[in-house]
């Protein structure tokens, strides 16, 4: 917990281990000016995850490391408690990481907390602020935000997470929450999503050359399947739409069709 008030915070969710769209993002001045990085979780489940927590370590302590359900996946597996994972990258990219990068990411908070000026205390967890995979969304219900927000402190004014690659804002009983979106795999459309907190909330999204970043990663990554998954993903060809009929039954709401 930071007790000193920061100007300006930059919010990186759910990169994915997609190397090139995270460089893109480290990139822009705003990042590079920012007091902050936090980063929300699924951080390493993708095809680059090694480099991409040794691009991330190299920015020092200016980085707040928030763990992700698909982060803490990679290390159960690694470490022989669970034999799967449900995202087929998965067991690709948990042997991927050295044990040392496992240990590492084995040892991150589920949430953190900064004091940041013109929004007061913040909040920052992966999908909500009990639970690593729990869902929810925009128009998640007022009963279901009520839900999730039990037991936190009542100085946090603002909670930020991931998880569903989508961005928002919106009020829930008088708290903001912000998704920023997905660093490495998008939905809705193309880009690096992120966000800049301080004083307000500016949802960002950074345009990188997306078929270079395909060629890259069928290039670097040894992934059998990269190649139609850089192109899944980099190219956003799962929609919103798609991805809240499925995501939307995961908030308790009537069940939805569809899938991506």
């Amino acid at each position: 917990m930071c007790e000193v008030e920061v100007n300006r915070v930059a919010v990186l969710s759910d990169i994915h281990g997609v190397l090139p769209a995270l460089e893109a993002v480290l990139a822009e001045p705003d990042v590079c000016a920012a007091d902050r990085i936090v980063l929300t979780g699924d951080i390493t489940a993708g095809p680059q995850p090694g480099q991409v927590i040794e691009a991330l370590r190299e920015l020092g302590d200016r980085v707040v490391w928030v763990s992700g359900n698909a982060d803490r996946e990679l290390v159960e597996y690694r470490r022989g408690e669970r034999t799967g994972i449900p995202d087929p990258i998965g067991p690709f990219a948990a042997d991927a990481l050295t044990t040392e990068q496992v240990d590492f990411l084995a040892a991150l908070p589920r949430t953190a907390t900064l004091t940041i000026r013109g929004l007061g205390r913040v909040l920052f967890c992966h999908a909500t602020p009990r639970d690593d995979e729990e869902i929810v969304l925009v128009d998640s219900s007022p009963d279901r935000w009520a839900e999730v927000f039990t037991g936190i402190d009542p100085a946090v004014t603002t909670v930020v997470c991931g998880h569903t690659h989508m961005p928002y804002t919106r009020l829930a009983h008088g708290r903001l929450v912000v998704n920023p979106g997905s660093v490495g795999m998008p939905y809705g459309r193309p880009g690096a999503h992120w966000c800049l907190l301080g004083p307000g909330t500016d949802l960002r999204v950074t345009s990188y050359d997306i078929p270079a970043a395909v060629a890259r990663l069928r290039a670097e990554c040894a992934y059998p399947d990269i190649a139609e998954w850089a192109d899944c993903y980099l190219n956003s060809r799962v929609t919103d739409t798609e991805a809240l009929a499925v995501f939307g039954p995961g908030d308790g709401r009537a069940a939805a069709t569809g899938a991506p």
